[in-house]
C-alpha cells in the first residue's frame, strides 16, 4: 500500500475529451492525488482551461504528448478499442496500476493482456478484488446504473426475464459531434437506439451470473435482459427502470435492498419516487423499487459521467490506494 504521506502520482491518457475533463476536475481537488502529465493528442502544448473552460483559475495544467513511467496510476480515457491499441504502442513500467474507461478489458475473456490482468471495477460487486488488484477495467455507464438496480436480486437468487428501459443524456455519445449528438436533433427529441443489441448488455449479464449462476451470462440467450435504451433531450444522467415478476412483497424487497447496499456509500436507496436531479454532477446511485401485484419495477438513477465513468474511476482509484473510497468524490448534485 502506498504511504499516504506521499501523493498518489497520476497520469491521464485522453484528458480532452469528456471523461478526461471529469477525471481532472476531481483530481485537482483530491487531498491525495498529484496530477503528473495530461496527454492529449487533439491538444499538445495547450492549457488545460482553453479546452475545459470550465478550470481557469482552477489549474495551470497543460495538455502534453508526453509520458512518463514516474507515477503510480494511469487512467486510459480513451474510446473503445484504443487502449488496447495505446498498452500495445506504448510500455507500461509493471509496477504502476492502470484504470481502463473504455470496454476493452471488462469480459472475462479479454481481461488478461500481455503480462496484466484488469479486474471488473464495479465496487458494489467486487469491492474486495478491487482492493487487491494491480490493473482495474471501468463498468460502463448503462451497465452501471442496470446492475446497481439488479445486483441484490441477482445475490438473493430471485432474478428471472428481465425488461429494461434506460434514458442517457447527450455526453453518453462521447465528444466528437454526429448527427444525433447536435443540439437541435437532441432538443425537444428522444430516439431508442441498439434495441436489444447495446454493447453494455455483455458485462451486465456477466455479473448477474456470478452472483445467480442460473441467469445466462450470454445475453443472446431467451429469458435474459431485454434492454432498449433511449437517447434523451439532455446533457448528462441516466435513469433506467427494470421490470421483473416477483412474489416477493414490497418491504422484504425494501429490505433486501437496504441490507445489500448498508456497506456500499455511493448508493441511496429511496421508498418514494426519484428523480435525475438527485444524482447528476454526483458519484451516487439512487435507487427506488415499485411494486403491482407480481410485477416489480427497480429504478436507478446516476450522472453517466461521474459514477458511470470517471467519479466510478477515482472510487476504484481509492480503494486501489487503501483510501477511503469516498475521498474526493463528495460532490454537490446540480439540484436546481
Amino acid at each position: 500500500m502506498l504511504q499516504m504521506e506521499n501523493k498518489i502520482k497520476v497520469g491521464i491518457i485522453g484528458g480532452a475529451g469528456y471523461t478526461g475533463g471529469e477525471l481532472i476536475r476531481i483530481l485537482i481537488n483530491h487531498p491525495n492525488v498529484e496530477i503528473t502529465f495530461v496527454n492529449s493528442k487533439s491538444s499538445a502544448g495547450k492549457a488545460v482551461h482553453t479546452v475545459h473552460h470550465d478550470l481557469l483559475g482552477e489549474t495551470e495544467l497543460a495538455f502534453s504528448e508526453e509520458l512518463s513511467n514516474d507515477i503510480d496510476v494511469l487512467f486510459l480515457c480513451l474510446g473503445h478499442g484504443d487502449a488496447t491499441k495505446f498498452l500495445t504502442i506504448n510500455q507500461c513500467n509493471a509496477a504502476v496500476k492502470i484504470i481502463d474507461l473504455s470496454q476493452d478489458f471488462r469480459l472475462a475473456s479479454s481481461a488478461n493482456f500481455e503480462n496484466r490482468s484488469f479486474v471488473y471495477g464495479l465496487p458494489e460487486l467486487n469491492k474486495t478484488a478491487i482492493q487487491e488488484a494491480q490493473n482495474i477495467a471501468n463498468p460502463g455507464c448503462f451497465a452501471t446504473a442496470i446492475q446497481l438496480g439488479l445486483l441484490p436480486l441477482a445475490k438473493a437468487g430471485l432474478l428471472n426475464e428481465i425488461y429494461t428501459t434506460g434514458i442517457t443524456g447527450s455526453t453518453g455519445a462521447g465528444q466528437g459531434l454526429s448527427e444525433t449528438s447536435h443540439f437541435s436533433w437532441r432538443s425537444n427529441n428522444i430516439q431508442a437506439y441498439k434495441t436489444l443489441n447495446h454493447q453494455h448488455l455483455n458485462e451486465v449479464h456477466q455479473s448477474l451470473h456470478k452472483l445467480q449462476q442460473s441467469f445466462s451470462d450470454n445475453p443472446s440467450v431467451d429469458g435474459g435482459l431485454n434492454f432498449v435504451p433511449w437517447r434523451g433531450d439532455f446533457p448528462r444522467g441516466i435513469f433506467v427502470s427494470s421490470q421483473l415478476k416477483s412474489d416477493k412483497s414490497l418491504q422484504e424487497l425494501n429490505e433486501l435492498f437496504e441490507t445489500y447496499y448498508a456497506e456500499h456509500p455511493f448508493v441511496s436507496f429511496s421508498k418514494v419516487p426519484i428523480f435525475l436531479k438527485q444524482v447528476v454532477n454526483t458519484n451516487r446511485c439512487v435507487i427506488n423499487i415499485e411494486k403491482q401485484g407480481g410485477n416489480t419495477v427497480i429504478h436507478s438513477a446516476i450522472d453517466n459521467l461521474l459514477k458511470g465513468a470517471s467519479g466510478q474511476a477515482v472510487q476504484n482509484m481509492n480503494l486501489l490506494f487503501g483510501l477511503n473510497e469516498t475521498t474526493g468524490l463528495k460532490l454537490k448534485a446540480n439540484y436546481f
